[in-house]
């Protein structure tokens, strides 16, 4: 059994944020886009790129309040890198090589999902008018597609959400987002699994959060109770002795034992989402909470009492293993570890208790 050793219970003050930044990301980005993969800090060039990891960087930088220039460089690569991985149908490749060559055809899965994500992100709230101008354009474009994938669906009701709240009554939006509630589903009676799939996989809340922001902005009180719902007892399962414990990479299905490791810094940044998503709706002190374990697991007071980051190089460790932090600091872990520090503003409403 591992031991969990924490000195002291880490708060998110101000002091331990100062240093996170976009240096990292800066680094495994080149003119084409954003590198998948790094060994420790260098990134791994024969990997080459993906659409999904462009898109998280979009969120990001648009997130920001007065990004650099630099951070605004960054967000015109990932935009152009999504505008050329769209068809003309709306679909998007994902691979694309170190060679500049496609790996696949466009298509609607995940990477589908998180393009929108990231196009809404931006045409909502990236402070430059001409990539507001021309994510908004793309959004429309791939908004009038759907998936049968309920976590591609919840990715692109995440860009939905972003752009109904800049832009109240945006059809093409709202459309999107009420047909990914559709398509995700709505929890079962059933107290000790209200979830509206037989086994939990990976960026669990995501499903979560985008069934709440359907109840919220379509005004629909009975969606908005099933995403709160299903929140409520995902953090909960989550929870161990007062730090966060996330589901691992494998999964957990119903009935069968739960695994702890390997955890992914991908499942805290979703949940972190959630809960101030959360937050912002209901202003109940217990999603601020949430939001507080996110952030103190990449500090250390997680599993095994380990950082998952390196405050050297502003990268994010790609796994919580048994014997300690994979140090590899890949473009998502990166990405999950700034979308985390990012909900930090959610805490200065309230004190977190617990």
């Amino acid at each position: 059994m591992t031991t969990r050793t924490v000195s002291t219970t880490p708060e998110p003050d101000s002091a331990r944020f100062s240093s996170v930044t976009f240096t990292h990301l800066a680094r495994l980005t080149d003119d084409t886009g954003l590198f998948e993969h790094a060994r420790h800090a260098v990134a791994r060039r024969e990997h080459g790129y993906c659409t999904d990891d462009a898109a998280r960087g979009l969120v990001v930088i648009s997130r920001e309040v007065g990004p650099s220039a630099e951070a605004l460089r960054l967000a015109e690569r990932y935009l152009t890198f999504l505008t050329h991985a769209q068809d003309a149908t709306g679909a998007f490749h994902n691979r694309l090589g170190f060679d500049r060559v496609w790996s696949d055809e466009p298509g609607l899965g995940d990477w589908w999902g998180r393009a929108l994500w990231g196009l809404g992100t931006a045409a909502a709230r990236c402070p430059a008018p001409w990539i507001r101008q021309e994510a908004h354009h793309a959004f429309v474009q791939g908004a009038s597609r759907r998936s049968a994938s309920p976590r591609a669906m919840a990715f692109a009701a995440l860009g939905a959400a972003e752009v109904l709240r800049a832009e109240p009554g945006a059809e093409p939006a709202a459309s999107l987002l009420s047909a990914a509630a559709t398509v995700i589903g709505h929890p079962g009676s059933d107290p000790h699994w209200p979830w509206p799939e037989e086994r939990l996989t990976y960026a669990n809340a995501a499903l979560a959060e985008a069934v709440t922001a359907a109840g919220d902005l379509l005004g629909d009180p009975p969606v908005l109770a099933a995403g709160l719902r299903m929140l409520t007892w995902l953090l909960d399962v989550q929870t161990s002795d007062g730090h966060l414990s996330v589901l691992p990479a494998t999964g957990w299905r119903r009935g069968n034992p739960r695994l702890r490791y390997d955890q992914q810094p991908i499942e805290v940044a979703a949940l972190a989402d959630a809960c101030a998503t959360a937050a912002a709706v209901t202003g109940a002190p217990a999603w601020h909470a949430g939001v507080h374990r996110c952030i103190t697991w990449f500090l250390g007071d997680n599993d095994i009492g380990r950082p998952m980051w390196d405050a050297s190089t502003g990268g994010g460790y790609d796994g919580l293993t048994p014997t300690g932090p994979n140090l590899n600091q890949g473009a998502e872990s990166t990405l999950a570890l700034i979308a985390t520090f990012q909900r930090r503003a959610s805490l200065r409403a309230v004190s977190p208790a617990g």
